[in-house]
């Protein structure tokens, strides 16, 4: 199984509510929910979620209407988004206001039900939404991956190049494709700026 088609998390033993009727259902063919998060950090282990947006792909076409964008509520009254809002933008009053983590997450396997998920450095997504699966549903989250940044990586290997960092960045890549600029850093945003690359990826050609 390649990278695309990786599984990720310990599995579906014990798990509860959303993520047990994620498991119980099939995944489409050619169905992809194309997420992102804002965090407090990198490293799942010792940062938060703030906020996560997520928009469907069938095939070729993205389905707006099934678009979400949520703010995750601190928990054990950890509020404080630190200096990551110079990235995000998000506020420490924004986030009190948001809704539970739980609910949260919860929203986002509801849209990912039958689907793979879709990210650029898709690692961080699935890195924190398996940490909440673990703590609010009983297990971690394993599902298939795409990604469209690994996808531009293998672009550079096959011509014999090795990219820069800044190379692989989301929006360097949709220079690349002639794909409008976006402002960075909003979950729904990011989530969509995703899901258009991956479709001018296919349009281009590049393997999955």
């Amino acid at each position: 199984m390649g990278f695309f088609d990786s599984l990720f998390g310990g599995g579906r033993r014990g798990a509860t509510g959303a993520l047990a009727e994620f498991y119980d259902t099939p995944t489409r063919d050619e169905a992809w929910l194309a997420v992102d998060v804002e965090t407090t950090g990198l490293d799942p282990n010792n940062a938060r979620l703030l906020s996560i947006g997520w928009v469907p792909v069938d095939g070729d076409e993205i389905i707006l209407g099934g678009a979400g964008h949520v703010i995750v509520r601190g928990e054990d009254g950890e509020e404080s988004v630190g200096e990551s809002a110079t990235l995000h933008g998000l506020t420490d009053d924004e986030v009190a206001k948001g809704v539970e983590p739980r609910e949260a997450v919860e929203m986002v396997l509801q849209a990912l039900k039958g689907r793979k998920l879709l990210a650029h450095f898709a690692k961080l997504e699935t890195g924190f939404l398996d940490k909440a699966c673990r703590r609010h549903f009983g297990a971690g989250l394993k599902v298939d991956v795409a990604d469209t940044m690994q996808r531009e990586y293998l672009k550079y290997i096959a011509a014999d190049r090795e990219p820069r960092r800044d190379d692989l960045r989301l929006w360097t890549c949709r220079e690349r494709y002639g794909l409008p600029p976006y402002k960075a850093h909003h979950a729904l945003t990011d989530a969509l700026a995703g899901a258009e690359l991956w479709l001018a990826q296919d349009a281009a050609g590049l393997p999955r």
